[in-house]
């Protein structure tokens, strides 16, 4: 599942093609993604010029000047292609095509079909379902050392399983909360409660840290991420920990090998002697 540093990728790379722009034609190629496309999603959407664009969590937010939000989620295997000159056959699995008013040509393509779009009157964004349980956004201002200890202030869970919790901080997934908790020196076994004072702050800093430096690289390329201009993310080749098993510890070898352990059905790498 693309996480924060991915979706902020394909965000700015579409913001260039669609911000200002009107979408002069909108194709639905079939009646559903993972859930039912709204009934008059291309009369809502067509003729529409595309005012701003914005991410929450993992989704990326398509402000139009009547007001109305596209919600975009990517899923699993959710790829953004764009096109100056329109293809002479679209693929197979190009499910939603926008045309801009230049003639680019946006593609949708999820064969899994686990992506999702629904339309939003702004004013009921903050409440919709996807939105209104949200956490802070872990690279706004409102996220911080005592914002994350209030937020683990009680939680039994493992700081791994709360962290990936949406309510708790907004858009981080897997590899990224693996990647934070060893740059803070904080086992993925610690209970989330036990997270407070300087732990907190260190790991707030260390959240920070890797989704800044994982969307300078434009994401982590595993299976089917890719930006929309067709490059690939490299953030996996500075995987500390993720999927290194095995991998003598980056920090001191004498350490020994990062382990692999699987914590509510998701593997956690970590080193056990520098996270404590």
């Amino acid at each position: 599942m693309p996480e924060l540093p991915e979706v902020e990728t394909v965000m700015r790379g579409l913001q260039p093609f669609m911000e200002g722009r009107r979408l002069a034609r909108v194709e639905q190629r079939r009646p559903d993604l993972r859930w039912p496309l709204p009934v008059d999603f291309v009369a809502r959407l067509e003729g529409r010029r595309v005012d701003h664009m914005t991410r929450r969590a993992k989704y990326i937010l398509v402000h139009m000047e009547d007001g109305t939000v596209l919600l975009w989620h990517l899923g699993m295997s959710g790829k953004v292609n764009i096109d100056t000159v329109r293809p002479a056959e679209l693929e197979k699995h190009d499910h939603i095509v926008f045309t801009m008013e230049d003639g680019t040509v946006i593609r949708f393509n999820d064969h899994r079909r686990f992506g999702a779009m629904d339309l939003i009157p702004e004013a009921g964004l903050a409440g919709h379902k996807l939105i209104a349980a949200l956490g802070p956004e872990p690279l706004s201002n409102a996220f911080n050392g005592p914002a994350l200890a209030a937020a683990l202030k009680g939680k039994r869970t493992p700081i791994k399983a709360a962290l990936l919790d949406q309510k708790v901080v907004a858009g981080l997934g897997n590899i990224y909360v693996s990647e934070a908790l060893f740059r803070s020196g904080i086992s993925p076994l610690r209970q989330a409660a036990n997270v407070q004072g300087q732990r907190a702050e260190r790991l707030a800093a260390a959240i920070r840290e890797v989704l800044e430096a994982a969307i300078l690289a434009g994401g982590s390329t595993l299976r089917d991420h890719q930006r929309p201009d067709g490059e690939l993310g490299y953030f996996q080749h500075s995987f500390q920990v993720y999927d290194r098993e095995g991998v003598a510890c980056p920090i001191e070898a004498g350490h020994g090998p990062v382990r692999r352990i699987v914590q509510s059905g998701r593997s956690t790498f970590y080193c056990p002697r520098c996270q404590r």
